[in-house]
């Protein structure tokens, strides 16, 4: 210790002692925002189809800005080398990825390598590598994966991350590149595709995808094996899948977790779920599904649960024959995507059960509705606002019918109602209403038009804790109105 060292004050030797250690200890990054997901692959294919996205208050909308209402904040889209009809290849994607960004969605690029679907089950080579040894399956890695990158860099879009492999848990481009016949060859892809990632974009995190994240000796196979084969450092993150059924999804996001928080041990890697999803009919299970996964990949060790995406959650109306969507039939978001935090799902403070008509089907008395007076007057069928189906009064003879929900357990406070309907006109009452809330009834008379109209009570002050809500009708025969896409607001 040199004699100026020795002359320093007590105070000033705690001064450079703990500047010294403020060198010597690398800073802390603060934690990214959390990704809140949609996988999104099929929007143009269903757009082109003529299918249309609404809000929560049924207005029509892009289906992206839909998806920014209910709290998404990143989108992932994938990519096919040479598809049927272009959807998902390079045009396809760049496009997509330039919307999104524009609206400031973070992106997403998932690599399937192949010329449709890749998952467990199949890792199919694109045709034009089909009798492409593992050497010049490796070049076809890094070009196909520049190509598109380069692609989306002349666009102006930088992707957050990149999947190189989709679901790879047997390894991908079989069978050259199957991990259980030769780990070394699926390690050289991933690999040549991080490579590629990091040449275009050098701060884009590569993701490694395989299914089931709640199978914790199925993810110590797959990453011991790259670890093993020199591929240990050639991807930023796990990612996993998880569709859990509306009875065990307790059980597997606790798994799931496990299994999360043992790969940031395991690996030093950050973990994200690339892919969730529940059946759709299940909208309130869902939810509850959603908002424990995200709450649990936040929790995940030294901070490095990075999100949670939803696969295809716009598919509605079995599209492709897809039901794990979570927009209803009526082309909203369910109350499922609440979970996200927007507040804009299905369950945005709406408390109306089945307010678009379409749960059970075109029925007498639809589901969840009561009827009362003339009973085989009302009934759901098609035609409806947003959806396919609407609510309709109407008999070949004389008829007087309400169609209602009663609502227990509210908070006292102030409501509004409102409702898309229209009328023919000529009944002697028909009627919007509120009432058993603890004062007068509001109501509002339909508007004869044969073009759906909004209408609205508001000032529903309910202060008993309770509130009847429906639409009632006094006519003579023939006379018709609708109803559809009912809301009850808290205000």
């Amino acid at each position: 210790m040199n004699s100026a060292f020795n002359n320093v004050s007590a105070a000033g030797l705690a001064a450079k002692l703990a500047f010294a250690f403020l060198l010597l200890v690398p800073a802390i990054p603060a934690q990214a925002v959390f990704a809140n997901g949609a996988d999104v692959g099929w929007l143009t294919q269903m757009e082109a189809s003529g299918i249309k996205f609404y809000n929560s208050s049924g207005t029509q909308q892009d289906c992206l800005q839909v998806l920014q209402g209910v709290g998404m904040n990143s989108i992932r889209l994938r990519v096919w080398v040479n598809p049927s009809g272009g959807w998902n290849g390079q045009t396809d994607v760049v496009n997509k990825a330039v919307r999104a960004k524009n609206l400031g969605f973070r992106i997403m690029i998932d690599f399937h390598y192949s010329d449709s679907w890749a998952d467990p089950g199949q890792q199919t080579k694109p045709a034009a590598w089909a009798s492409h040894g593992i050497a010049q399956l490796r070049t076809d890695v890094t070009n196909h994966t520049t190509a598109v990158l380069n692609a989306l860099k002349s666009a102006g879009v930088t992707p957050e991350w990149v999947q190189v492999g989709n679901e790879t848990n047997n390894g991908m481009l079989w069978n050259d590149g199957k991990a259980s016949t030769s780990m070394a060859n699926f390690a050289s892809l991933i690999t040549s595709g991080y490579n590629a990632v990091k040449a275009v974009f050098p701060s884009a995190k590569v993701v490694v995808h395989i299914s089931n994240g709640y199978d914790n000796s199925l993810f110590r196979w797959i990453f011991d094996g790259l670890q093993a084969n020199g591929a240990g450092g050639k991807y930023d993150v796990i990612g996993m899948s998880l569709y859990p059924s509306t009875s065990n999804w307790a059980t597997l996001n606790s798994q799931c977790l496990t299994n999360m928080n043992d790969m940031v041990a395991r690996y030093g890697k950050e973990v994200m779920l690339a892919e969730v999803g529940m059946d759709v009919s299940a909208a309130s299970t869902a939810k509850s599904f959603l908002t424990d996964i995200i709450a649990k990949t936040k929790s995940v060790s030294g901070g490095k649960g990075l999100g949670v995406f939803y696969w295809e959650p716009e598919a509605y109306n079995s599209w492709q024959g897809y039901t794990l969507g979570a927009f209803g039939s009526n082309g909203r978001p369910t109350i499922a995507l609440d979970a996200f935090g927007g507040g804009g799902g299905g369950g945005s403070g709406n408390l109306v059960t089945n307010p678009g008509f379409e749960t059970g089907g075109a029925s007498q008395t639809p589901s969840g509705w009561s009827t009362s007076g003339t009973t085989d007057a009302d009934k759901s069928e098609s035609g409806g606002h947003a959806g396919s189906l609407k609510l309709t009064h109407w008999k070949a003879s004389a008829y007087q019918v309400t169609t209602f929900q009663s609502k227990t357990g509210l908070t006292n406070g102030t409501y509004t109602l409102r409702a898309w309907v229209m009328s023919g006109g000529g009944q002697s009452i028909c009627r919007l209403y509120a009432r058993n809330f603890g004062g007068t009834e509001k109501n509002l008379t339909l508007p004869a038009t044969s073009t759906w109209t909004q209408i609205t009570i508001t000032g529903i002050n309910v202060t008993n804790g309770q509130c009847e809500i429906g639409v009632t009708s006094t006519a003579s025969a023939n006379n018709w109105c609708n109803m559809d896409d009912v809301e009850f607001l808290k205000n």
